[in-house]
């Protein structure tokens, strides 16, 4: 049985709340963390996966709508609950990848 990929899905989320939260990251280290991220969500079991794709498809439908960059500014700051743990989730693993990656990486996403 085929799974569906996550990145359709998570991509778009995972790349505005990377842009927000390291606005001088550049796009190419950006598109990288990202394509971890996917590859990560990819690899999860099936249950914990499922729950996942659902939550990114539902925030895959709320960046549709007009205004959506200020949606990613709310849910970015807001501790809510299964909502914030996806959050959390594309935090992590971009962050991750980030400072594993290029250590010498300033908060703001700038290369040192």
């Amino acid at each position: 049985m085929r799974s569906v990929p996550s990145a359709p899905l998570v991509g778009p989320f995972a790349d505005r709340l990377l842009a927000l939260d390291l606005p001088d990251l550049p796009a190419a280290r950006r598109t990288d963390a990202i394509r971890f991220a996917t590859r990560r969500i990819d690899g999860l079991p099936s249950v914990m996966r499922i729950g996942v794709l659902l939550i990114a498809a539902c925030f895959r439908l709320l960046l549709l709508a007009p205004r959506s960059d200020g949606f990613v500014r709310f849910i970015a700051r807001t501790p809510l609950p299964l909502l914030g743990e996806y959050v959390r989730l594309i935090r992590s693993l971009g962050y991750a990848y980030i400072w594993e990656t290029w250590p010498d990486t300033l908060p703001t996403g700038a290369a040192a």
